[in-house]
């Protein structure tokens, strides 16, 4: 039996400290490592608290290309998908930070989601789901 699991997201960034930062200090991601690698380049892995899912792996652009793709990552749609198991508490934690929502909560079926946006662009859905 193969057992496979999603355990890294790249994300393209303009600055490693500045997306540190944000991912860390404003959403309180785990920063679960950053190293230097021997081209210079930065290994930097951060994670929701709580351990669960996967690792977001912030790459700084190193290319014109790569530069244009911050922030438009998934074409302006909903491309990361941030789970809570208290949806207000967190939503009012974001919202003391400074984190930019796109709409107001709103209560679907499948559970309490609000879109915001990363300082990129990228969106991201907060979301309690109900079961």
């Amino acid at each position: 039996m193969v057992k496979q699991a999603l355990f890294l997201v790249t994300i393209v960034v303009d600055d490693y400290d500045r997306a540190k930062a944000f991912y860390c200090d404003i959403l309180g991601f785990d920063c679960l490592e950053d190293s230097v690698q021997p081209d210079g380049k930065r290994w930097l892995v951060v994670q929701p608290q709580g351990g669960a899912g996967a690792g977001l792996l912030l790459a700084k652009a190193a290319s014109a290309s790569q530069s244009k793709a911050i922030g438009a990552q998934t074409g302006g749609r909903v491309g990361f998908f941030l789970q809570t198991d208290d949806f207000a508490r967190d939503h009012k934690r974001m919202r003391v930070r400074g984190v930019v929502f796109l709409e107001e909560p709103r209560h679907e079926v499948y559970g309490s989601v609000a879109v915001f946006e990363d300082i990129y662009g990228n969106r991201w859905d907060l979301i309690q789901r109900t079961s």
